[in-house]
């Protein structure tokens, strides 16, 4: 039988339809930096759980970076016991409320669920953060439980959902952890990546106090590679290091104009929104300023959340500039879709080719030229090809560069025997994930150069599991593929 024979038959279930979440209105939500969903309500809760089938192999949990036992969560929900589903969830992520907003589960999870062969996936993701508020809205959070101490020591370097996540496998395994955060405000990417319509910061603040009362000692304004490197922090008393520092270095186009005031990259102009607060000036003295036009360059979440912000500042018009089409474009499809909600234009197949300014250094405007897809590149998304000709000058007072990141190198230049990629990331060995630097270990967007949270997450959770043997004496060094 299958595991969810208790209650309705299979063909029952399959008639239940996907339910749909309530959620602001698009005129009202883009005068606000309030999150967009409102959650689903207990009953849609259970409605949406009983459509999972139970399946015996569960290919869904194999789909899942760090391996929820999802049926056994979504049964729970659909006996009305959320908050041990809550608990069954919390057994393998570390954060759940998180993980529920940001992750995309449409292409991990819920992409190979039985029930989206024929129709429309369980809304695994909803469901993850649906307990999860539960839990946290009745006041009955619970703490891990933690095994006793081993005396052993472990540094974190960076606080983003790599680091949480070590960091609290670690600490229920016994060991002391400090992380250590370059910024003013733990939580990393999760805090000032990603937009409070999205992610509010509250809900970090509350998987961060969990962590807490893990015995986890979160230290902020530490950026390691200044303050200490990795070689004083394992001769100052840590046993292990784990490294995940994300990828914080924006890249450019390298066009002229690029250095005039008003093209920023996505990089601070969301931290200056989401962890200084501009869009609460005058109350946070940090004003963003974007005039009347804005141009958002890229095709990624980060791209989405740059327009959707910029959006709620007041601008007259915000348009995503993509040089390859919707198809292409590596943005979730539900991000897409508020963005053209809230009345953000989409001009795909072009690009940017210079910026223009006025004698003050101030942007202006910008050149754009037409593109066509050619043949697939590296990624294998068909290679965009400039189209002779088609260049035209467009007004705009503000340009946000989105189209990627890459790895900081104040660790790695201060780390010289630690081995990276020809792409500047950090190699580390696939099972474990220590690096070549026996004791030091790596995870997130430091390894891959830019990911997804759930990933990095997944990296988090191994590289613990990795630490903790090299603590036990079970591994000394790492088995490294070079590329």
């Amino acid at each position: 039988m299958d595991r969810g024979s208790k209650g309705k038959k299979n063909i029952e279930r399959l008639k239940i339809p996907r339910q749909r979440m309530r959620g602001q209105d698009p005129k009202v939500r883009i005068h606000n930096f309030d999150e967009v969903p409102f959650g689903y309500s207990s009953e849609q809760a259970v409605l949406e759980a009983t459509r999972c089938l139970q399946c015996k192999k569960a290919p869904c949990i194999s789909g899942c970076p760090v391996e929820i036992d999802i049926p056994a969560f979504l049964e729970l929900i659909e006996e009305g016991d959320f908050l041990a589903a809550a608990a069954k969830v919390k057994e393998a992520n570390a954060l759940p409320s998180i993980c529920g907003r940001v992750c995309p589960q449409e292409e991990q999870c819920e992409l190979i669920c039985i029930i989206g062969k024929k129709g429309e996936p369980v809304n695994i993701g909803k469901l993850e953060a649906f307990v999860a508020d539960y839990e946290r809205k009745t006041g009955k959070v619970t703490v891990p439980d933690i095994a006793p101490s081993t005396g052993k020591r472990v540094a974190i370097v960076g606080s983003g959902p790599a680091g949480l996540t070590a960091a609290s496998e670690l600490a229920r395994m016994g060991h002391e952890v400090t992380v250590f955060e370059a910024l003013h405000m733990p939580g990393g990417v999760l805090v000032y990546g990603i937009p409070e319509f999205r992610l509010p910061n509250d809900i970090i603040e509350q998987e961060l106090t969990i962590l807490e009362k893990m015995g986890v000692k979160i230290i902020v304004n530490s950026v390691i590679g200044k303050i200490d490197t990795i070689d004083e922090l394992l001769t100052n008393g840590f046993d292990a290091v784990f490294v995940g520092a994300g990828a914080g270095l924006p890249y450019f186009m390298n066009i002229p104009g690029e250095n005039l005031n008003g093209v920023y990259s996505a990089n601070e102009f969301l931290t200056r929104i989401n962890l200084m607060g501009a869009y609460r000036f005058p109350e946070y003295m940090t004003p963003v300023k974007v005039g009347k036009r804005v141009a958002v360059i890229g095709g990624g979440n980060t791209a989405m959340d740059g327009a959707r912000s910029s959006l709620r500042l007041g601008p007259e018009e915000v348009r995503i500039i993509y040089r390859r089409t919707r198809a292409e474009a590596p943005a979730r499809d539900e991000e897409i879709e508020h963005a053209i909600e809230e009345g953000v234009i989409f001009q795909f197949l072009t690009a940017p080719t210079r910026y223009l300014g006025d004698e003050e250094g101030w942007l202006t405007a910008m050149e754009i030229q037409k593109m066509e897809l050619g043949e697939p590149d590296a990624s294998g998304r068909r290679r965009p090809v400039p189209i002779p000709g088609s260049e035209e000058i467009v007004p705009v007072d503000t340009v946000v560069v989105a189209i990627g990141f890459g790895v900081n190198p104040l660790i790695l230049d201060s780390t010289p025997d630690m081995s990276i990629s020809h792409r500047g990331v950090v190699l580390v060995d696939e099972e474990t994930g220590m690096t070549s630097k026996p004791g030091v270990f790596a995870g997130g967007d430091i390894i891959t150069g830019g990911s997804t949270v759930i990933l990095a997450m997944g990296q988090g959770k191994r590289a613990a599991r990795g630490i903790d043997r090299y603590l036990k004496g079970e591994i000394t060094k790492a088995e490294i593929k070079t590329p």
